[in-house]
This record gives C-alpha cells, sequence and structure tokens, in this order.
C-alpha cells in the first residue's frame, strides 16, 4: 500500500524557516518524480516545486524562487521541502506527490500525501 507521512508544519513568524519532510512507503523513489503542491484558503491548489528522477533537477514557482529547496534522499525515502524567509503568503496546506516518471513538470501525479499546515503570521 502506498502511504506518504507529512511532517514538519507549524505555526513560524515571517522572515523563519520550516523544513517539510514526506516519507513514502509501499515503493522507493529512486524513478519517481516528486512534486510539492500547497493550497491557500480561497484559492486554487499552485504547484511550489519539484525535482526530476532523470537528472534530479529542480524546478520552482517564481513565487518562492530563492527562498524554497526540493531535494529527495533515495535511501531514506523520504523528499524534503526546505522553506526559508517565509512570508505570509507562504500559509497554506502543503502536499507532496510523486509519480512513476521522469520529468516533474506538466505530469498528471498519481499519489498524493495527507497535507501538512504551514502557518507564517506575527
Amino acid at each position: 500500500q502506498v502511504q506518504f507521512v507529512e511532517s514538519g508544519g507549524g505555526l513560524v513568524q515571517p522572515g523563519g524557516s520550516l523544513r517539510l519532510s514526506c516519507a513514502v512507503s509501499g515503493f522507493t523513489l529512486d524513478y519517481y518524480a516528486i512534486g510539492w503542491f500547497r493550497q491557500a484558503p480561497g484559492k486554487e491548489r499552485e504547484g511550489v516545486s519539484c525535482i526530476s528522477s532523470s537528472d534530479d533537477s529542480t524546478h520552482y514557482a517564481d513565487s518562492v524562487k530563492g527562498r524554497f529547496t526540493i531535494s529527495r534522499d533515495n535511501a531514506k525515502n523520504t523528499v524534503y521541502l526546505q522553506m526559508n524567509s517565509l512570508k505570509p503568503e507562504d500559509t497554506a496546506v502543503y502536499y507532496c506527490a510523486t509519480k512513476p516518471y521522469s520529468w516533474c513538470l506538466g505530469v498528471e501525479y498519481d499519489y498524493w500525501g495527507q497535507g501538512t499546515q504551514v502557518t507564517v503570521s506575527s
């Protein structure tokens, strides 16, 4: 059974940092593209970042470039999203997702985590 366990969310002040983790069971990540998404109240789901399985290339939404970093640890079957210089507009539920594919952009993701809340507020 495919299952994601997400952690690392919470409340942080503007300018602070969080690292989200997504531990995967049921399969290994070696050949899976990985994406991080977020959805704020009243807004549509937004792609934040992704990492490809073919060459570990990474991509970021313009709103988070220079602040967020996606990475993977295949040995631990875990995906990370390091979030620095957080802003109130980063407040959302964050989801990790994966697909058995080489390229991470423009694809339909098959498996999704349960989401973890990130709140950036003073």
